[in-house]
Parts: structure tokens; sequence; C-alpha cells
């Protein structure tokens, strides 16, 4: 990605799909150029957590609101360290922040991260574009000397896809780090950081968890030196099917039958632990308005979701793995889609989507008392 941050309103934009077809508008952002996986997010707010959510890394957000940067860049509500989305897609940008919050616009923030990013361009034809023909490789082209149509679709299909990316050990710690428990601690947690959203371990915190947050290339002595009650493990990037590693890990920490709680990327690792297999979605959830249902008590949540591949388990039956019986405990109701996984004989679930409700909503918060509780039941 090249790029620079000079006078981007009023310079020429083009986005390129890899199948062809071409979006102009205007520079947003940094100006120069910059690629990835092409992706759609529903939500209505909260698009400076999803910026942040390290999910996201190497994909091309496009938002599906049309009018976005309203409430600018505040300092409080980034959920990692820095922005991860390779580029940016929007309509109609705010001219002006409007929040009391706000301390500098999105378009600022943008440019000071080197962020490629476009907007004029009509987001709901683009978005049924990827509904119709699925996620795919983009790129962003910007700056007064821009290539020509045939040199900027031979560049996006040079991009490398998504399926087959091992990505976490690029967004994750480096280094541990411990997030302290709320008033009186009651419980310490070992958190693989997979891609971990700054929120997660705030709201383990707020339950008196203390939680050790440990790089990706954890091993499963290292989780076992923290003296963990619980183990976590985090939402992340890129396809599951890549991620042995953390797969092995999670196979140790099922067999000594320790408390395991896992969400999003977490879910798709336990699918694999258990022995069933991961794949691609044809354009992924993203954003705050995903209806799923909880199997175990037929309640139906608005949930946050950000990721574009599933576990392929039977919805129908409970499943025989190595380590016990397996339900599927959360469907998606607009697809099916896998959404929660429940072992009946260890103390063991997971989830696809995001519960620290990190923009909204906040129906999902349960699972953070579920988890407490499956390490009170051991602890008794």
């Amino acid at each position: 990605m090249t790029t620079s941050t000079r006078g981007a309103a009023k310079v020429p934009a083009v986005l390129v799909l890899e199948d062809g077809r071409i979006f102009r508008g205007r520079a947003y952002g940094a100006v120069g150029e910059t690629f990835g996986e092409a992706v759609f997010s529903t939500g209505m707010t909260g698009y400076q957590e999803t910026l942040t959510d390290p999910s996201y890394h190497r994909q091309v957000v496009v938002m599906t609101a049309p009018h976005v940067g309203n409430t600018g860049v505040n300092d409080e509500d980034a959920e990692s360290r820095r922005i991860w989305v390779s580029g940016y897609v929007v309509r109609d940008p705010a001219r002006v922040p409007s929040s009391w919050r706000s301390r500098r616009t999105l378009d600022e923030e943008l440019a000071a991260q080197g962020v490629v990013g476009i907007s004029g361009v009509d987001t709901r034809a683009l978005t049924r574009h990827l509904r119709e023909r699925g996620a795919m490789r983009v790129g962003i082209f910007s700056g007064n000397a821009l290539p020509d149509e045939g040199t900027m679709l031979a560049e996006v299909r040079q991009a490398p896809e998504m399926k087959g990316a091992d990505l976490s050990a690029e967004v994750a710690t480096k280094e541990a780090y411990v997030v302290p428990a709320q008033g009186e601690k009651k419980f310490t947690v070992a958190a693989v950081d997979l891609g971990i959203k700054g929120m997660t371990p705030y709201r383990m915190a707020e339950r008196g968890i203390e939680v050790h947050v440990l790089p990706a290339t954890a091993t499963v002595d290292d989780v076992y030196a923290v003296d963990p009650d619980g183990v976590f493990f985090s939402n992340g990037p890129g396809d599951p099917a890549t991620a042995d590693h953390a797969v092995s890990v999670m196979r140790g920490v099922l067999e000594r039958g320790t408390p395991l709680f896992g969400i999003c990327f977490g879910n798709q690792i336990l699918g694999r632990a258990l022995g069933f297999g991961t794949y691609k979605l044809k354009y992924g959830h993203r954003g705050i308005n995903q209806p799923v249902q909880d199997r175990t008590t037929g309640k139906v949540e608005v949930t946050a979701h950000n990721h574009g591949f599933a576990v392929d388990a039977p919805l129908d039956k409970v499943s025989d793995t190595p380590f016990g019986r397996v339900e599927v405990s959360h469907v998606c109701l607009n697809d099916n889609v896998v959404e929660g996984l429940q072992l009946l004989d260890r103390p063991a679930f997971s989830v696809q989507y995001h519960p620290e409700a990190a923009a909204g909503p906040h129906d999902a918060a349960y699972l953070f008392d579920r988890f407490v509780s499956l390490m009170e039941g051991q602890r008794a």
C-alpha cells in the first residue's frame, strides 16, 4: 500500500473489483493505492470500533449506511492500537462531526494512519453486487495520475485471497499482558489473543476476572503457567483452516477439562478442535444488527458480527466428538449458519458473534455470565 495525505477531498479515486466492475469517486483519507477483500458492514453506527477491530485486517470495508463520520473520532472507543482495515468505502462523508466527544474528523484519522479510502460511490449498488457475486478482491486507487483500467485490474487479481490466509499472528499482541479484575478478584482467565478487541477483557474484568492476554503463539504450557480457572479464545482475521497451532492448543485445554469460551475465530477453532470443518461464506456477516437464536432458551438476540467463515456442523442432531457430545447452541436466522457450539460433557462453549458489544447491541452480554457460571461450577 502506498499513500500520501494531502488534499484528498478533491482527488479522483477508483475502486476496482476483481470481476472487472469499477466505481469512481473521490479520495477519502489517505491518497494512494490499497488492496484487500471487499466486504460490507450493515451497522448504522460504531464505525470507529469497526475500523479498529483486528478481525478486519486485510479487508476493504464498504459501509452500507449512506452517511458516515457524523460523530468524528474520539480517544476512547478504539478497540485496538490502530486502524486495521486495508481500505474504506463510504457514500456521503460527514462534512462536520457533531459529537462533543470528537477530537478529529474521520477523514483526518484515516489519513493520519495511512488508510486509503474512497467516497462518493453508490455503496448500495456495490453492496448488492457483493451479495450477488460474493466477497472478492478489490483495489482502491487515488491520485491525479491513475493507472489505466487494465493495469489496475491486473494488480487487483495479483493480490492475495482471504481463503488460505493465516493472519492472527500479524494482529495479536507480541507480549503477554494482564487486565486486572475490577473490584474483588474471583477468577483468573488465560485469553489467547487471535485478534482480540479491547472491550472483551474489559467485560470479563467487570465480572471480577483477572485476564492474562497471551500471544497467538502461546503454547498449552504458556496457558497453564498462569494457573487459569478458565481459558478464552478470541476473535481474529483470516482462514480458520490455517490455524493448526490454535487448534492444537485448544485440544490441550479440552483434554484437561478447563472451562473454555470462544468468540468468533475462537468458535471456528473450537469447531475444528472437535473435528468439524469450516468453510468460506459467500459474503459473510458484518454489522451490529444480525438476528441469532439461542437454541438453549429459544430467545432471539440482535448481535454484532464480523466473520467470513463458518463452522460446518449439523443443526439437527447432537454430534459425538473425541471430547464428548456437542450441539449447535446458536443459529443465524437469516441463513441458518452455525453461530454457537456447546459441549454437553465438558465445560466448553463458543459463539460466532461478538457479545462484548462494542459497538452494541447488548443482548448477548449474558454469555460472559455463562462463562463465569462454568468456572464457578468447576470450582465447586
